[in-house]
């Protein structure tokens, strides 16, 4: 005898008016994506959203704008239209300033008995202005240096007579000028202040002689504010620290003075050294050229740098004296460790005007502690013309004070 049970009948009604809706509403969901997709089928294949595949007609390719022309469509079209573009942009910096790069020749005599010159070495050089007549051009010191006479090779080949204006061995920098009639580019110096890490770069020059004339290599900037020691008069002390970019683009003997190009085609730099040791590769110096512009302004004005000068002649660091010369010749005190001896004062010349004297030690200048000859110069050599500078310095164990009033160098 069967019952009848009112939940369990109510609940299969629930479960039949259930799948009733169900069905309904995936019904109407059909039909209205079916029409969203009619709607915008157009759109989606306009935008790339679908893509016309290999069989595209020329009609549904020109139905695009140009803005839509350029949107890639497969993966392997990105890469390409990306290279082309890097590919562009360096050839356009290239040709932007090539032929204002120039071969150095350093002419010299080797025979006492012959006015005849030969070449003594090759470099690089950049053509940055013209006027009145003349070229002028920045290259390397070391470039020129012992040079008797001087010739320019252009980018065609042909070869002009150069003069010397003025070179600098701290900085390793000279001007040239040449006639202003074989010169049709001149290089546009950028702002070396703004490069950053990584930005590429190209070094155009003449690697191994004028064979490899307007040689372009290309990589990026290593590294900023690099200080290199540099020891003028080759007697193992470095005089002066030279403060450089390092690249990777390489850099070999003859791209001396040479142009460091920025992807705009500007000079941020002018290529100056290699580090050639075994076991290093890749490590070019290159000068910065927001530094270099004020010293190829006074070499093209004056033939030299307008340095301020304050008179003292031979220094040595105290590091380079031994502990007996400085308790028993300078009578320093026992904690002073850092400092610069003054073993020779120019007669009439601002420190001896001021009262310093042979075998004083400075310690400090402007209130800033200086502890090597190098740390001395670099100090001096950001004063002008004109400035005073006070100095603190011992005396036979005596700490005293002189305020010195700088002339220029060559006074």
């Amino acid at each position: 005898m069967g019952y009848y049970d009112q939940d369990y009948e109510n609940q299969r009604s629930r479960r039949r008016g259930g799948r009733g809706s169900w069905f309904l509403s995936a019904f109407i969901g059909a039909i209205i994506g079916a029409l969203l997709v009619i709607v915008l089928l157009p759109t989606l294949s306009k935008y790339h959203l679908l893509p016309y595949g290999e069989n595209a007609t020329p009609e549904e390719v020109n139905g695009l704008d140009d803005v839509e022309k350029k949107a890639p469509i497969t993966g392997e079209s990105v890469q390409q239209t990306i290279n082309v573009n890097v590919t562009s942009e360096i050839i356009n910096a290239v040709n932007r300033v090539s032929e204002a790069v120039v071969g150095i020749v350093n002419l010299q005599q080797t025979n006492f008995w012959s006015e005849e010159a030969t070449a003594a070495g090759t470099g690089s050089g950049v053509v940055y202005k013209k006027g009145n007549g003349k070229a002028f051009i920045v290259t390397n010191h070391h470039v020129i240096e012992g040079a008797s006479d001087i010739e320019v090779s252009l980018s065609d080949g042909s070869r002009v007579k150069g003069r010397l204006l003025g070179s600098d061995i701290w900085t390793d920098l000279a001007v040239i000028e040449i006639d202003a009639s074989h010169v049709e580019m001149i290089a546009q110096f950028g702002n070396s202040d703004y490069i950053n890490l990584g930005e590429p770069v190209i070094a155009i020059g003449n690697p191994l002689g004028l064979e490899f004339s307007g040689s372009v290599t290309q990589g990026i900037i290593s590294g900023l504010n690099r200080t290199i020691p540099v020891d003028i008069n080759q007697d193992g002390v470095p005089d002066w620290n030279a403060e450089v970019m390092q690249t990777d683009a390489a850099i070999n003997p003859g791209n001396s003075g040479g142009a460091l190009v920025n992807i705009k085609g500007e000079v941020i730099g002018i290529n100056s050294m290699k580090i050639a040791q075994e076991a290093v590769e890749g490590i070019g110096l290159s000068i910065p050229i927001t530094s270099a512009k004020p010293i190829i302004e006074d070499l093209e004005l004056y033939g030299e740098v307008k340095r301020p000068f304050m008179g003292v002649g031979q220094l040595r660091s105290l590091s380079e004296i031994s502990s007996y010369h400085r308790m028993q010749t300078l009578h320093l005190p026992n904690d002073i460790t850092g400092g610069v001896a003054v073993l020779e004062v120019v007669r009439n010349s601002p420190a001896s005007q001021a009262g310093l004297r042979e075998l004083d030690v400075i310690v400090e200048l402007d209130g800033k502690k200086i502890s090597s000859v190098v740390e001395l110069r670099k100090h001096l050599y950001k004063k002008s013309v004109g400035d005073t500078m006070e100095v603190l310095f011992y005396r036979a164990g005596e700490k005293q004070k002189a305020t010195i009033k700088l002339v220029s160098e060559s006074m």
